[in-house]
């Protein structure tokens, strides 16, 4: 296991800053990082630190070969892709893999039980990214392996990320500038969202996980429902707060990571949704998939094509499982039903060159629209995450059959819906609701906010730290991808 949150919050994270604040130049503190990054992933990892390790020398090796070999470069950036995605299947595929074909009935074969490298999803697109992007001629080949191995190691978003793409930091691993207002606002965030995560993420996931593991015959509508909504604040708040933990982190030391999240569940389209949630791997997605595939070039069938490719990978991606397949052509279903139809496509994306004045009427109708739309997204990808939680295809659509069709109010269903609406689990759902939107966001720029947010925060942490040492926390669900 990766650190405890409060060896780390209370030993392993003060004391890096520390020194590196005394290291005098940026060598020195990018040695520090690096040997930091190293031993956190050790310490739980001790065996696959050195597969992090091969991986970061094995792309240093490749992007090198790419700038001295300019004839053989296509070449050399397909060996670099099979290597990396053959990694990839062999740790986290290879028993999805064997299983899929011993179904088939065909003759038999073993499944491998290999232990999944905790973050392997993440440090591998990292690696693979920088490689591509010397390819293309956006980022220099990196002489020094060290600063390679600092990009695909730092531990703030190492384990669950964000994806953080070789390009957007590449200036700031060789120089960044230190300042204490940058280091006590990294702190700040990094204190406010690990709130979000402990408290409301705990709670929600323990409402989920005691519901999704309940006897079929103890689930009725209400318990689906709240299932359904409590895992959904549970995915967010989970990855939300450690990707923006993770830019808090950045912060401290120097570096500046994309936001990973916008308020998803305002979207007002599935299309909305997907510059708004985890925009790391959506993004990293369509840069390294959806355009070498010819993007939306190519007629519409084919753009239809690609982006259930793309689906399907971002899908897959998450882990070995038909569920997950399954959610990421789900999300490409829609997408396409967006693109396809005239009326979706008409209403879901407004036309920006529209100038004309819009009466009252109108405007009532769009305010009923808007409405109408915001609903749809949040029913779909409610119900695509009932998916995404499921252990296999039926139990997800059992699930949602009874989220429609499970009137049942016999004392066992009954009972176990109660018992999970106790009001530190209320106040959670209520808070839960509250910051999934940009609501608390608009008092940020007030000064007395402001003059309270240091104090907020180092109350908030003190309160995490104490859940932290009660062992009333969960680990961050992405930690398995």
């Amino acid at each position: 296991m990766i650190f405890s949150s409060l060896l780390f919050i209370s030993v392993f994270l003060p004391a890096v800053l520390i020194l590196y604040w005394i290291l005098p130049n940026i060598l020195c503190r990018n040695i520090l990082l690096l040997v930091a990054s190293l031993c956190f992933y050790a310490y739980g990892e001790p065996v696959y630190v050195f597969l992090m390790i091969l991986t970061a020398l094995l792309n240093y090796v490749w992007a090198r070969l790419i700038v001295r070999l300019p004839k053989g470069r296509r070449a050399i950036l397909a060996l670099a892709v099979l290597q990396n995605l053959g990694v990839l299947a062999v740790f986290k595929y290879a028993g999805f893999l064997a299983e899929l074909w011993n179904g088939l009935g065909l003759f038999q074969v073993p499944v491998p039980e290999i232990a999944l490298p905790i973050g392997i999803s993440f440090f591998t697109f990292q690696a693979l990214s920088y490689v591509i992007d010397v390819y293309r001629g956006e980022a220099q080949a990196e002489r020094n392996v060290f600063r390679l191995m600092l990009y695909v190691s730092f531990f703030p978003q190492l384990i669950a990320g964000p994806i953080v793409k070789y390009h957007d930091i590449a200036e700031e691993l060789q120089k960044r500038s230190l300042t204490l207002d940058g280091t006590l606002s990294g702190i700040s965030r990094f204190a406010g969202l690990l709130a979000k995560q402990v408290r409301i993420a705990n709670y929600m996931g323990a409402v989920a996980d005691t519901l999704f593991a309940a006897q079929t015959s103890e689930l009725n509508l209400l318990g689906a429902w709240l299932g359904a909504i409590a895992y959904m604040l549970q995915i967010y708040f989970d990855f939300s707060g450690y990707s923006d933990m993770a830019i808090g982190l950045g912060w401290m030391f120097g570096f500046h990571f994309k936001e990973n999240f916008r308020y998803p569940y305002i979207a007002s389209s599935m299309k909305d949704f997907w510059r708004r949630w985890h925009i790391s791997l959506s993004t990293w997605f369509r840069e390294y998939l959806y355009i070498p595939l010819g993007g939306n070039r190519k007629g519409k069938l084919r753009t239809g094509i690609n982006k259930v490719i793309v689906f399907a990978c971002t899908g897959i991606w998450h882990g070995a499982n038909l569920t997950f397949l399954f959610w990421g052509l789900y999300h490409g279903f829609f997408l396409l039903m967006e693109e396809w139809l005239p009326v979706l496509k008409a209403k879901l994306v407004p036309s920006r060159a529209s100038k004309v004045p819009v009466g009252k009427i109108q405007k009532e109708k769009g305010l009923a629209w808007r409405i109408l739309s915001h609903l749809y997204v949040l029913l779909a990808v409610l119900i695509g995450f009932v998916f995404f939680r499921a252990d296999t295809i039926s139990q997800g659509f059992f699930w949602v059959k009874t989220m429609f069709t499970g009137f049942t109010l016999d004392n066992a269903s009954m009972r176990l819906v109660m018992s999970m609406l106790t009001p530190l689990n209320l106040a959670a759902l209520a808070a839960g609701l509250v910051a999934s939107t940009p609501v608390v966001q608009r008092f940020r720029g007030n000064k007395i906010c402001q003059m309270l947010s240091w104090p907020l925060a180092l109350v908030l942490l003190a309160l995490c730290m104490l859940c932290l040492a009660g062992g009333t926390y969960n680990p961050f669900i992405y930690f398995r991808f």
